[in-house]
């Protein structure tokens, strides 16, 4: 494969990459380059997590790069997440993994935090970090943990951009793959990088699914209003009503698909087409659209851009878009649904289930 189709293959990744002259240099330049994405231990699985990140590695996989999933223990104890059990988060740490295996996920390697946390070298890391940035840089990274500013209340916090950071040079990594919400951390790393000795990595920030309700008003995570936007309106399994989940049957599926917004005719910032766009059309070449013949027959679509026109000129019914999108979610999820229906996966998600999730 030449690097033009290895760049191509990440580039439908990343919908931002700082920089792309820098991901054709690392391409060239490693056969196999490291990537990492990292996850707090916090709750259920939803579509984001076990549909979606599942599908952008397999792409990420074919363009050669090597995947560390990282389970930050460590850093969902420090965001409180679970009420601040650390022993409950790493067994929802464990409850990932399974979710991930269950999506087919294969060729990555998962770190845990809690073992780089028992390195001296990683804490000579944090701390060097830690020297080097300013206390408005750090309090500026803080929204990484999906918090603002006025929400921190706890020292310990201020680790947690700082352990983020160090990550990626602990974990070698050389493309921070992550979600927008997290580049704040990821441009810290390439900026005390160069000055520390270590590098530079390459940042590829895939898209965020936004909940149900579609979007949101900016909540102050980001400067930028349309980044902050997105962030704002992602699927969230603190808010249970805006998402999907993989444990969600066919029927809660649809029941979740019917009430979501979409608005006819509308294709901005509405979260059916965009499952359509970032789950359907990335899974399966084709979507097929039924429907009685008296609104039109069924209908078949070969791109998402197809779709997309056929909604925005008023041929495609809101009411038809969203049965024929939860059919295909629940197809995508229906295999990672049965896997937690017995064993040691069964006994994880009866864990997880019964936890009271804390943001």
């Amino acid at each position: 494969m030449t690097t033009e189709q290895r760049l191509r293959y990440i580039e439908s990744v990343g919908e931002e990459i700082v920089t792309k002259e820098e991901l054709k240099s690392l391409l060239e330049q490693k056969k196999h380059p490291i990537a990492y994405d990292g996850f707090e231990p916090s709750g259920e699985a939803h579509i984001a997590f076990g549909v979606f990140r599942p599908l952008l590695l397999e792409d990420m996989h074919k363009a050669g790069v090597r995947f560390k999933l990282f389970i930050a223990d460590w850093h969902a104890w420090v965001n409180n997440k679970m009420g601040g059990d650390l022993e409950k988060i790493q067994t929802v740490g464990k409850y990932f993994i399974e979710v991930w295996k269950a999506a087919g996920v294969k060729n990555a390697e998962y770190v845990w935090a809690s073992d780089i946390a028992s390195r001296t070298e990683y804490w000579k890391k944090v701390i060097l970090i830690a020297k080097h940035t300013t206390v408005q840089r750090a309090t500026r990274a803080l929204t990484i943990m999906g918090r603002k500013e006025g929400e921190m209340k706890e020292v310990a916090q201020y680790f947690y951009p700082m352990m983020q950071t160090a990550d990626i040079f602990e974990l070698e990594a050389d493309i921070c793959q992550l979600g927008l919400d997290q580049r704040r951390a990821n441009m810290l790393a390439r900026e005390v990088g160069p000055k520390l000795g270590w590098w530079s990595p390459v940042i590829v920030s895939h898209h965020m699914l936004m909940g149900l309700e579609g979007i949101k008003q900016p909540e102050g995570f980001e400067d930028d209003k349309k980044k902050d936007a997105e962030i704002s309106s992602k699927m969230s399994k603190s808010k249970p009503s805006t998402a999907v989940f993989v444990h969600d049957s066919a029927d809660e599926i649809k029941k979740k698909l019917n009430n979501a917004f979409c608005p006819a005719k509308e294709i901005h910032n509405n979260p059916v087409l965009e499952y359509c766009k970032y789950l359907v059309f990335r899974k399966f070449d084709k979507m097929k659209i039924e429907r009685p013949a008296k609104f039109g027959g069924d209908a078949v679509f070969s791109s998402y851009n197809e779709l997309e026109q056929a909604f925005a000129k008023g041929d495609l019914h809101p009411a038809d878009l969203k049965n024929a999108a939860a059919v295909y979610i629940d197809k995508m999820i229906k295999p990672i649904r049965i896997h937690f229906e017995k064993g040691k996966a069964k006994e994880l998600y009866d864990f997880v289930r019964k936890q009271e999730v804390t943001r």
